[in-house]
């Protein structure tokens, strides 16, 4: 039987109203999706700076086998980015920054007496926080 011959309407698309609720669906899946997603996004950045800062600290330890001496605040991890008569490439390969974008800080000498520390301040680049904007240092890393 076919709708033409029985003089009615066909129904070939969806009504206003089922299309409303298929989106709304597909809102409330990508926002789900998008809620437990982002707490491994901002373990990844953290773990990401961990690994820089391990990476620096190497250079700085490299730094110090070469010059008997770590790099002054003055210097900075600038230093570490630039060749130099011993190492005619540079430690590393550019002045590094942090995964919110922001250049890791440098102090010589470090908290609790440590020759140095490199630290970053998190997501809101503020001293102190707690979970994404939590610090992280060099001096966290050997603990």
């Amino acid at each position: 039987m076919s709708c033409e011959r029985e003089k009615q309407a066909c129904r070939t698309a969806f009504t206003l109203v089922e299309i409303m609720v298929v989106i709304v669906i597909i809102g409330l899946l990508a926002g789900a999706v998008t809620l437990s997603v982002r707490a491994y996004l901002h373990k990844a950045k953290q773990n990401v700076a961990r690994k820089d800062i391990s990476t620096v600290v190497t250079a700085l330890e490299t730094f110090y086998s070469l010059h008997d001496r770590f790099p002054t605040s003055d210097e900075g991890l600038a230093v570490l980015a630039r060749p130099s008569d011993e190492l005619p490439e540079p430690l590393l390969a550019a002045e590094p920054k942090d995964p919110w974008g922001r250049p890791y800080q440098y102090n010589a000498p470090g908290r609790g007496g440590a020759p140095y520390e490199v630290v970053t301040y998190g997501a809101d680049g503020r001293e102190g926080g707690d979970g994404i904007d939590a610090d992280i240092s060099s001096a966290a890393l050997k603990e």
